[in-house]
């Protein structure tokens, strides 16, 4: 990287989006930004250096900042005197966009409210390279971030986007991924296509589609690594009100088991298992 390659930057926080996988996915703007930047912030120091060697861009002396969400509180005051000083800061997540499930929220709404500028030079994103390969309508989509870990909370947190007008997009923990695709399952349905995108833009990436329920049994006993998207395709309003419901299940019950009752509602009407199990419940728990 030479002298050619530097800019002037005005007293500004600028966000850079750094690549999720392949180096080469960076922008020439975002290399110009960090070979021009009078302060370099990072949530991983050592992973901007390595991005940093990698495109030949030299600290150069430098000052680099460490900023997560464990030290914001005290890192904050470092970035803010800089940019009082009319210097100009640029920050790097890990991988892909600043704030987008990553640190720098709090960054950039203490610059703003000290009334400096803040921009941003975009690129690499998980959840927008995920849409582009699912195959799944990106004319409306919602970004869920990460599901809470434990399964009651998760379940809440599902049904609370189940009529979101749009692709839902999480991030999950490969270690999670399988109690995840369980829930969605329970919550959502069997028939609603999903995909599980693992490794995007890197030497193993692996995309994953169908339907909930055969993902489930895809990817049963498989042990996932590296990071993981899983999309969801939006739901279609259900022609089946509650009373449509109790009804089929009522004639069910009156001739096999309530499983097998439960089972026969779900496949006709394609509503969430637990939705159907605990009408069937409702309903028997009335009968006695």
């Amino acid at each position: 990287m030479t002298a050619a390659n530097r800019v002037n930057l005005a007293s500004a926080l600028y966000f850079i989006a750094t690549p999720i996988g392949t180096a080469r996915d960076i922008t020439l703007r975002a290399l110009d930004i960090l070979a021009s930047a009078d302060v370099l912030a990072a949530e991983d120091t050592r992973t901007l250096r390595r991005l940093m060697d990698i495109h030949g861009i030299a600290l150069e002396g430098r000052p680099m900042v460490a900023y997560h969400d464990h030290n914001g509180a005290s890192a904050r005051p470092k970035l803010l005197k800089a940019l009082a000083e009319g210097k100009s800061v640029a920050y790097a997540s890990e991988a892909g966009t600043p704030l987008v499930a990553d640190p720098g929220y709090q960054l950039g709404r203490s610059v703003t409210e000290a009334g400096f500028m803040v921009t941003a030079a975009p690129g690499p994103s998980a959840v927008l390279t995920a849409l582009s390969v699912s195959g799944l309508a990106t004319d409306a989509f919602f970004f869920a971030g990460f599901a809470p870990t434990s399964k009651g909370q998760r379940q809440s947190f599902l049904r609370g986007l189940a009529e979101v007008p749009g692709t839902l997009v999480f991030y999950e923990s490969p270690k999670r991924v399988h109690k995840m695709l369980a829930d969605l399952l329970d919550v959502y349905g069997e028939t609603r296509d999903a995909v599980v995108a693992r490794e995007l833009t890197k030497k193993f990436e692996e995309v994953r589609r169908g339907t909930i329920s055969e993902l489930v049994a895809e990817l049963d006993g498989v042990t996932l690594k590296g990071e993981v998207v899983v999309l969801v395709a939006r739901g279609e309003a259900s022609s089946f009100d509650e009373s449509d419901i109790d009804i089929m299940l009522k004639d069910a019950l009156g001739t096999v088991s309530l499983k097998d009752a439960v089972a026969q509602v779900v496949a006709t009407t394609g509503q969430p298992r637990r939705q159907v199990y605990q009408a069937a419940l409702r309903l028997e728990k009335e009968g006695k």
